[in-house]
């Protein structure tokens, strides 16, 4: 049995941008919650200096990451634009399709490293 697909992403904020980052993650959530039933956690972290933020999604599956991007393509180019420096690594639990891992190679780009584990071993998810 395939485990969920897990994605965590860590960013570099633009300096003195963690408002304007807190209020973009909220209507970014908000805009998902309503349009991706399908993910079971999407979640967003900075630490003590404001100036990073990492963000954890779990999916139920590869398609789900695949509407995922879709949903928030136009918005992530924006917080590139607005809010976020650049992705500073990537970790990828799962089969990515080629699809995800293109687009996961144009985000990490010549930033941070991209780490991908395929093979689930063993565990279980509690979120329904």
């Amino acid at each position: 049995m395939s485990g969920p697909f897990i994605f965590i992403a860590t960013n570099r904020l633009r300096e003195g941008k963690l408002a304007a980052e807190r209020e973009r993650a909220r209507d970014l959530s908000s805009l998902i919650e309503a349009n991706e039933p399908q993910l079971l956690a999407f979640n967003e972290y900075a630490n003590e200096e404001g100036t990073e933020v990492g963000v954890v999604q779990m999916h139920p599956d590869v398609p789900s990451m695949e509407l995922h991007m879709e949903v928030v393509a136009e918005r992530a180019a924006r917080a590139y634009a607005e809010t976020l420096e650049a992705t500073t690594s990537i970790q990828v639990y799962g089969e990515p399709s080629g699809a995800v891992l293109e687009m996961l190679s144009r985000q990490a780009g010549a930033g941070g490293p991209m780490m991908v584990k395929r093979r689930h071993i063993e565990g279980f998810s509690r979120i329904q």
